[in-house]
């Protein structure tokens, strides 16, 4: 049985189409919790135990909350932008816009450096972030030494995994090829027509 889970887009390098049960309940899943199929859980589904062990890291990912929320997202977006995935931006801005971080802060994540939405701390977590994506990663002493003074040990531990985590989704959809969805455009309000 195969299911046409949505019309595939010419930029994934693999087939987003699928079958089978585990297939069908993960299209019934992600429609019902997300709106729509996630291409990610599309491609895993060609490599069931890639599929099975991402699925147990992301559970096991989201039960960590030392790290106020707001850091969690700046943390990810960064991380997404600097490795260039545009499917991680598009979903990280939604999953984090629904968690109730400020849009500005999410918009502007491409502009951190110049922005003056974010405090000392979120920039401090942002250069940790671009810094540990790096090839090969540019961490110094003095960066872990900063975030000490502002963040718990188990916070730094916990953005020093979100950072590592990211890279791995990242990674693996710009290296499939993943774009946008379009959850971006679903939290965006339309301006008003000026008359």
């Amino acid at each position: 049985m195969t299911i046409e889970l949505a019309p595939a887009r010419n930029d994934a390098r693999i087939p987003l189409e699928t079958s089978g049960p585990l297939a069908w309940l993960l299209t019934r899943l992600s429609r019902r919790i997300y709106g729509k199929v996630l291409d990610p859980l599309r491609v895993a589904s060609h490599h069931r135990p890639v599929l099975v062990t991402s699925l147990l890291l992301e559970a096991g990912a989201g039960r960590w909350k030392k790290l106020p929320r707001q850091l969690q997202a700046l943390a990810v977006m960064t991380t997404a932008q600097e490795i260039g995935c545009s499917w991680c931006m598009d979903f990280g801005y939604w999953e984090y816009h629904h968690r109730g971080v400020e849009p500005r802060k999410l918009r502007d994540v491409p502009h951190w450096r110049e922005s003056p939405v974010y405090t000392p701390i979120e920039r401090a977590v942002m250069a940790y972030a671009e810094a540990a994506t790096a090839t090969p990663p540019t961490v110094t002493d003095e960066m872990v030494a900063d975030l000490r003074e502002q963040l718990t040990d188990a916070q730094v531990v916990e953005l020093a995994s979100l950072v590592a985590l990211e890279n791995h989704r990242s990674r693996i959809n710009a290296g499939l090829g993943l774009t946008s969805q379009g959850f971006k455009a679903e939290c965006e309000v339309p301006q008003p027509r000026a008359s």
